[in-house]
């Protein structure tokens, strides 16, 4: 019988990995199944199957909405590159947050292995809120807005929003976040900590999206993704503690 945690989840992630591997439909490319083997290895050998859990219904339900109205978005040319299938970049512009608080909450004592796991839980909410909000406001969105001045532009434009996009996405962050209290990762509370910390967390990549991303080429779609995350997690953690020593 397998015990070591690090163990299974090479085993497991090979597994998974061949079968991709040979599977019709791909939602990554070829490297971006080995990066994602690699973060695989990385969240069950430090949370176990409830991190691992977490971080798969991210990326089935993100890889899903991604081609909601793909036709349509496509044909304004405002679809995802690949047309939704994800490769390395992606992988860690989305989850290289939670990695790190992953690995990190191995070495925390209480409170702050707690505080980490529901870092982690905030920054794959943040993620799917964000990718949600995007794609189904660029295929349903009646009107879209540019965060900072309210104008209507264009589906599509960077640092616009919607108010379908917007539902989507706190449905969306709160979905996985209830996911992670159900299996115990996270309590109650902390369900309303994941979905304010997405909120505020997406509402200010909008506006990195309207002001900043457009003049400087070295802030790529990935590296705001991992910004986005990181403010997530760091968010979740400071309502947490503002609550407890309130």
């Amino acid at each position: 019988m397998l015990t070591n945690p690090w163990l299974v989840a090479i085993l497991l992630n090979t597994v998974l990995l061949g079968i991709a591997a040979i599977a019709p439909k791909k939602l990554l490319t070829p490297m971006g199944y080995l990066h994602a083997w690699f973060l695989g290895v990385i969240v069950w050998g430090s949370l176990g199957w409830r991190g691992y859990l977490i971080v798969l219904f991210y990326f089935l339900v993100g890889s899903t909405v991604t081609r909601i109205g793909l036709a349509r978005k496509e044909a304004e040319g405002i679809a995802e590159k690949r047309a939704g299938v994800r490769g390395p970049e992606n992988v860690w512009g989305s989850a290289l947050a939670g990695a790190i608080c992953a690995i990190l909450s191995l070495f925390a004592a209480s409170p702050w292995d707690y505080l980490l796991i529901l870092a982690y839980v905030a920054s794959f909410s943040t993620k799917l809120a964000d990718t949600t909000a995007s794609e189904v406001g660029k295929a349903y969105g009646k009107t879209t807005y540019l965060i900072t001045n309210f104008k209507s532009v264009p589906r599509g434009t960077e640092g616009a929003v919607s108010l379908e996009g917007t539902l989507a996405g706190l449905l969306a962050a709160t979905a996985i976040s209830l996911l992670a209290w159900g299996i115990g990762a996270i309590d109650l509370l902390g369900v309303l900590w994941c979905v304010i910390a997405a909120f505020i967390a997406t509402n200010i990549e909008s506006i990195i999206g309207a002001t900043l991303q457009t003049r400087f080429l070295w802030l790529t779609n990935e590296l705001v993704n991992v910004i986005n995350t990181v403010i997530g997690a760091i968010v979740a953690i400071l309502l947490s503690l503002l609550w407890s020593f309130r």
